[in-house]
């Protein structure tokens, strides 16, 4: 009997009658019930969460920012959740709220407290505080729920802070053009104060200059000032020696006079005695001639005093103007010298002309009385102005005298002058260096404020409302499938329906016999007796596939990326599955039944299908690795999402193996069930 002949004779003995025929039915769609019901059950729970109700209470009384600006963030949050439309959002009270979440008439509350707005504020004020967003769950209701609630208050928290972070940037950025302009304002200050320093420091040169050339002048000066001083007191002595030599000329020049008078009345006589006359005569044009000598030199000296005093008075630093003062003064003083010293002259030219006259005394007698005349008016004349010359001395020489004496103050004051100009003077050079420092100080600042102009930002409104909401909400997520599931069904296709397949073959041996007794009574091949038994399940588990298959992609939705390749892979894992629960059930009987059932728990909890396998506890990853099921579920996640099949050839290579080792098992098990013992005969636990 071949392999075949005992499959279909298997089917056959199941499908006897019209129940048995409805119980092969209703194995065949235990994989439909399990894995399209399930995953319509679970198809898309994200978007009905619109009929979850939950609770919303508004307590924020609003704020008011310092530039008058009113904020109500609670009633904002509130009327955007209410728009969203995402849960079934109703607006009550805290304690309703409350009550609520625990009696399970809201999955949770969310509570917006009265300071919402203040504190959110609160940072623009420098007293920051967060804002507090109150979430109230409860487990006992759904702790699905919980989670999803925490996710949602995370979304609101995100677009809260990425408003508030936005308006805040935006403030932030208008104060840079804020700043941006007073600093450009300061710029344009430190530009003219860096212009007044440089002429500032122009005029503190100019100042240091003038005063060391006062200083040098000053030092001439001083020299000039010691010249004059000497000389002035040198013209002083020499008027005061003309003064001694001048005292007596009054009464000599009135002795002249009586002379005079005397050489009048002795005209006559002298004509008569004209030789001694004439000799007397001669005598006395000498002694005039002496006089005449005496005040022509007072007077070149005078002139040359004058020369003297001008040039010390230039020398001494004294104006065109000031020089002319003073010697129209001591020419006015010295006038009347003058006049006197013209009549000495004048004088002594007449005695010079009597002493000559007198030679011809005796032939002009009376020529000589009218000469002699004429003589004593003269020295009478002489005699009258003689002691204005001499007062005019004398105040000349008091004047010479208190000239010297200036210019003696003069010299010893123009010293202290001097140090004085030398202090101004590094006092100013001190200044024009402390210039120096303002002007490179001055010069530094405007150009860091220009240079800081220009880092400064001042964005146009556009580019700082964009910046500020970059800033806001610094961070998009930008979503890259390389593969895509679709919704939450879709997600968990791959796990349910490789446990579908278990199951499937699971419930077959409650109705199909693991080994032909009538082929291993009859001594058949052990291998042809095991692929006997395994056949008839084998076809109804591609029967099981087919009806599963059709159904999710036509009713479910779900759409295979690679449906035949798809097909395909299910059908073998509901092979290998089957090998593998035909062997346990050949190998052990109603032992093997339950280890089927354990594989099934082992394999729920270590297959990662709906969590990262990497996620469950360290002991049972051998199981992941080692147990069908993880296999199963990777090369239907990337036959039907269309992700990279460089690993479905583990995943078919580990399913062939494990289909090979079944039939290795029911190969064994049949080998050894050609021998009957006490225990098959009566069994101690039959399912």
């Amino acid at each position: 009997m071949t392999s075949v002949r005992m499959a279909v004779n298997e089917l056959r003995r199941v499908s006897a009658g019209k129940l048995p025929k409805l119980a092969v039915f209703a194995l065949i769609l235990v994989p439909l019930l399990y894995g399209s019901l399930y995953l319509y059950a679970n198809w898309d729970p994200y978007g009905n969460l619109k009929n979850v109700p939950a609770a919303l209470v508004v307590q924020d009384t609003g704020a008011t920012s310092s530039d008058g600006k009113h904020l109500e963030a609670g009633k904002e949050v509130a009327t955007e959740l209410l728009s969203g439309k995402k849960f079934d959002w109703r607006q009550v009270s805290a304690s309703e709220a409350e009550a609520g979440v625990a009696n399970d008439k809201y999955t949770f509350a969310l509570t917006l407290p009265a300071d919402f707005s203040q504190a959110l504020l609160s940072p623009s004020e420098f007293k920051p505080r967060q804002g507090i967003i109150t979430l109230t769950t409860n487990d006992a209701n759904n702790y699905l729920g919980s989670t999803i609630a925490n996710t949602v208050v995370s979304e609101v928290r995100r677009s809260v802070s990425a408003k508030i972070g936005t308006e805040a940037a935006d403030k932030l950025l208008l104060g840079f053009s804020t700043i941006r302009g007073k600093t450009a304002e300061a710029a344009d200050g430190a530009t003219k104060l860096a212009d007044g320093q440089a002429k500032l420091l122009d005029g503190s040169q100019k100042l240091v200059d003038g005063l060391n050339t006062a200083y040098d002048k000053t030092g001439t000066a001083v020299d000039g000032a010691n010249r004059l001083r000497d000389g002035s007191a040198e013209v002083s002595s020499g008027l005061g020696t003309l003064r001694d030599q001048t005292k007596d000329l009054p009464s000599q020049s009135q002795q002249l006079n009586d002379g005079a008078t005397k050489l009048a009345n002795g005209s006559q006589q002298l004509a008569d005695n004209l030789p001694k006359i004439a000799d007397g005569n001669a005598q006395f044009a000498q002694k005039g001639n002496e006089i005449a000598s005496i005040g022509q030199q007072f007077v070149g000296g005078l002139d040359q005093l004058n020369g003297t005093v001008a040039q010390d008075l230039k020398n001494a630093g004294f104006t065109d103007d000031q020089v002319k003062q003073v010697m129209d003064a001591l020419g006015k003083a010295r006038k009347p010298i003058d006049d006197v010293n013209g009549k000495i002259q004048t004088a002594a030219g007449q005695l010079n002309a009597l002493a000559d006259g007198s030679k011809q005394a005796a032939a002009g007698a009376k020529d000589l009385a009218a000469g002699a005349q004429q003589l004593s008016a003269g020295t009478s004349k002489l005699a009258a102005a003689t002691p204005a010359m001499v007062s005019g001395i004398n105040r000349l020489n008091d004047g010479a005298k208190q000239v010297a004496d200036g210019n003696a103050q003069m010299a010893d004051q123009l010293p202290q002058l001097r140090d004085g100009l030398g202090q101004l003077r590094d006092g100013a050079t001190q200044l024009r260096d402390g210039e120096k420092t303002a002007v490179d100080g001055s010069a530094k600042l405007r150009d860091g404020l220009n240079d800081g102009v220009n880092q400064i930002p001042n964005p146009d409104d556009p580019t700082r409302q964009a910046t500020a909401k970059t800033i806001g909400d610094p961070v998009a997520v930008k979503s890259a499938h390389q593969s895509e599931a679709g919704t939450y069904g879709a997600g968990l296709a791959p796990f349910f329906l490789g446990l579908a397949t278990w199951i499937g073959g699971f419930v077959l041996f409650l109705l199909l016999r693991p080994l032909s007794r009538r082929a291993l009574a009859a001594g058949q091949s052990s291998l042809r007796i095991a692929v006997g038994g395994w056949l008839p399940a084998a076809a109804l588990g591609v029967a099981q596939v087919v009806v599963m298959y059709a159904m999710v992609t036509l009713a479910v939705g779900i759409h295979p990326a690679r449906p035949f390749a798809t097909f395909g892979f299910l059908l073998l894992t509901s092979m290998t599955f089957i090998a593998i629960i035909h062997a346990l059930n050949a190998l052990l009987g109603a032992v093997g039944k339950f280890l089927g059932l354990v594989l099934l728990i082992l394999q729920l909890v270590s297959a990662g299908g709906t969590f990262p396998w990497q996620t469950i506890p360290g002991p049972l990853h051998p199981l992941h690795v080692g147990l069908p099921m993880g296999y199963v579920v990777d090369g239907l996640r990337h036959l039907i999402y269309g992700g990279d099949l460089s690993s479905i050839g583990k995943d078919v290579g580990v399913l062939v193996g494990y289909l090979v080792l079944g039939l290795a098992l029911s190969t064994y098990a049949a080998y050894k069930q050609r021998v009957w013992t006490p225990s098959r005969l009566k069994p101690e636990l039959v399912l």
